[in-house]
């Protein structure tokens, strides 16, 4: 069963899930037990199974024959190499929506950018989790105006696949300064219908992701606990 028909609690389910897998609560290499999970939610095995295949299929979980799925643990590679494909569907949307996008679709990418500008300068604990999603809704939503479903769709599997790692990255409070500017230079090259400047400032939007999380992996080799030193993360 897929996102698309799984069931509206396993569809609760796995967004609880992936919140705990964004705070850390579900660590990178860490069993789902799926008798554990379904007495802790109070549901039955059924739905948390639906749930941990969104999660698969997502790249959030990696399941394994006879035991427990575990939490994602993509090397540094595997992560330069989505974020480079990732970067490459973003810059062909933002284009593409210069030329397709209505004038309400762009005025909702405003309208995101301007909830996360308003978050972003005060948000701490839970918040940040709003913050994150607010971010991932913008990079959705210009992916949605390019009026390529194609585009559109594989843009979602890539975005669903770098959740974890973009979560950490985009909650750095010293990074958001960098965030909410290049999200407003994005606004308004859509807004002006500006193909080139959309397409250089999310190219140096991704490309600083990247810098972050090779950043991150190597605090992570070092022994830092990135959940709980958000703060002080370059």
């Amino acid at each position: 069963m897929d996102k698309m028909t799984a069931s509206p609690l396993a569809e609760q389910i796995a967004q609880k899930l992936r919140r705990d897998i964004l705070r850390g609560k579900l660590a990178p290499g860490d069993p789902i037990k799926e008798r554990d999970n379904a007495v802790d939610l109070g549901v039955s095995r059924t739905p948390l199974r639906e749930a941990v295949r969104i999660l698969a299929k997502e790249g959030l979980v990696q399941l394994r024959p006879a035991r427990s799925p575990i939490v994602a643990d993509p090397s540094l590679k595997e992560v330069r190499d989505s974020v480079m494909v990732l970067k490459a569907l973003e810059i062909l949307s933002g284009e593409l929506a210069c030329r397709e996008a209505s004038d309400a679709e762009i005025a909702e990418i405003r309208d995101l950018s301007e909830r996360h500008l308003a978050l972003s300068e005060t948000a701490e604990g839970d918040a940040l989790i709003e913050l994150f999603e607010i971010d991932m809704a913008f990079h959705t939503a210009i992916a949605r105006a390019s009026h390529n479903p194609a585009l559109a769709e594989t843009h979602a599997a890539y975005l669903a696949r770098m959740w974890r790692q973009r979560y950490l990255s985009a909650v750095q409070r010293r990074a958001r300064e960098r965030v909410r500017t290049q999200h407003e230079n994005i606004v308004r090259g859509l807004e002006t219908r500006d193909p080139a400047r959309v397409g250089a400032e999310i190219d140096a939007h991704l490309s600083a992701l990247i810098v972050n999380l090779t950043r991150l992996f190597e605090l992570r080799e070092s022994g830092r606990d990135l959940t709980t030193n958000e703060k002080d993360i370059e």
